[in-house]
């Protein structure tokens, strides 16, 4: 990745996830699945090794949460990634429902 690549992060519904692309490739994403309470699960977060090492991680967790925040949505973050993103930074707006251990 150059300093020239554009970073763009889009939600995908089809697919369940938010897509991190570095110009047109797509680098990484973080998955969430819709519960019976309509809250938004994310269970997983991967960047494509080629690109690890760049802190995408934190873009696509970042830009998800600030999108799931401003359409109200609920996050239940199962990822460790999102669940250390959202221990560490508070995102305006956004509703979190720590999972219970079972």
């Amino acid at each position: 990745m150059t300093a020239m690549d554009e970073i763009t992060v889009t939600r995908n519904d089809e697919a369940h996830r938010y897509e991190l692309r570095v110009g047109d490739t797509l680098a990484g994403f973080t998955e969430f699945i819709k519960d019976t309470r309509g809250r938004l699960v994310f269970p997983h977060t991967l960047i494509d090794p080629a690109f690890r090492g760049q802190g995408l991680a934190g873009i696509v967790v970042e830009r998800a949460m600030e999108d799931v925040a401003s359409r109200g949505e609920t996050v239940v973050p199962r990822c460790p990634v999102v669940s250390k993103y959202l221990r560490e930074y508070e995102v305006p707006g956004l509703i979190v429902e720590w999972p219970t251990e079972s």
